[in-house]
C-alpha cells in the first residue's frame, strides 16, 4: 500500500503534482498518528525535491545572485514550521488535518489557471531586485515556508503565484526557483523531524523508493492518461481522503 502510493505519488508529481494528498492520508491509514505521518512524508520527499532542484538548473544558473537571498527565510520558515508541528498538541493537529488537505486541494485546483495566465504574461525582462523587493519577497517567503514545514502540501503553488505577483515573467524560472525553494523547506524540516525523532524509517524508505519509481517509469502512464485526467484525479481523491479523514 505504501510502496504503491509512492509510485502513483512519484507519476502524478511528474505530471501535475498533488502526491502528498495521496501519500500523507496513506501514512496515516496505515497506524501513524497525523504528526508521524506528516514527518515522514516530508522525509520520503527530499529525494524528489532534489531532482526536481536539479532538473531547473540552467534556469537556476541565469537567475539573478540576489535572489538566492530568499534561501534564508526558506529554511527559517521551514525550521520553524516544523517546530510547530512538533509541538502542536496530536488531537489539534488532527483536527486540522482535514481543513489542511481541503486547503491544498483548493491550492492544486488553482495552479492550472494561475500557471495559465503567468504563461500569458511572460515578458522579456525580470523584475529589478531592489532592496524593498528582497524585504516584500523574503517576508512572504519566509510565511511560505512555515507553511512548508509544518504541512507541507500546495506551497509549491503559493510560490509560483508569490513570485508572479512580485514581478516575475519567465515561467521556467520561477518554476527553477520555486523547485530550490522548496527543496530548501523540504530539507530543513526533514533534518529537524529526524533529528527529534518523528520520523518511521521503514515507511519513509518504501515510500521515498516508490516515488522516485513513479517519477521515472510511472509518469508514461499518467501522460497517457492526460494532465487534465490526472489533475481531476487528485482533486476528487484529496476531497474523498479529507472527507473520511474528517469522518474517521
Amino acid at each position: 500500500m505504501i510502496v504503491g502510493s509512492g509510485v502513483i505519488a512519484g507519476a502524478m508529481n511528474a505530471v501535475a503534482g498533488g502526491g502528498t494528498l495521496l501519500t500523507f492520508p496513506t501514512l496515516i491509514w496505515t497506524g501513524l498518528s497525523p504528526i508521524h505521518a506528516n514527518a515522514t512524508n516530508t522525509v520520503a520527499l527530499v529525494p524528489g525535491a532534489l531532482a526536481g532542484a536539479w532538473g531547473y538548473r540552467r534556469e537556476l544558473q541565469s537567475a539573478e545572485t540576489k535572489r538566492y537571498v530568499l534561501l534564508i527565510p526558506s529554511l527559517m520558515g521551514g525550521l520553524i514550521g516544523g517546530i510547530l508541528l512538533r509541538y502542536t498538541p496530536p488531537a489539534t493537529f488532527a483536527a486540522l488535518v482535514p481543513a489542511l488537505i481541503l486547503f491544498a486541494v483548493i491550492l492544486f485546483a488553482l495552479q492550472e489557471p494561475i500557471q495559465r495566465r503567468l504563461r500569458g504574461a511572460q515578458a522579456s525582462t525580470e523584475p529589478v531586485t531592489t532592496s524593498r523587493w528582497l524585504i516584500a519577497a523574503s517576508v512572504l517567503q519566509f510565511l511560505t515556508g512555515v507553511y512548508g514545514g509544518y504541512f507541507g502540501a500546495g506551497m509549491g503553488i503559493m510560490m509560483l503565484a508569490t513570485l508572479g505577483l512580485l514581478g516575475f515573467a519567465n515561467i521556467h524560472q520561477m518554476n527553477g526557483l520555486k523547485n530550490l525553494l522548496g527543496m530548501t523547506i523540504n530539507l530543513t524540516a526533514a533534518m529537524y523531524f529526524i533529528f527529534v525523532g518523528l520520523v518511521h524509517w521503514p515507511e519513509a524508505l518504501v515510500m521515498a523508493v516508490g516515488a522516485i519509481v513513479g517519477g521515472y517509469g510511472g509518469a508514461g502512464l499518467a501522460r497517457k492518461l492526460g494532465a487534465k485526467f490526472v489533475r481531476v484525479a487528485v482533486i476528487v481523491i484529496g476531497v474523498g481522503m479529507a472527507l473520511s479523514l474528517l469522518l474517521k
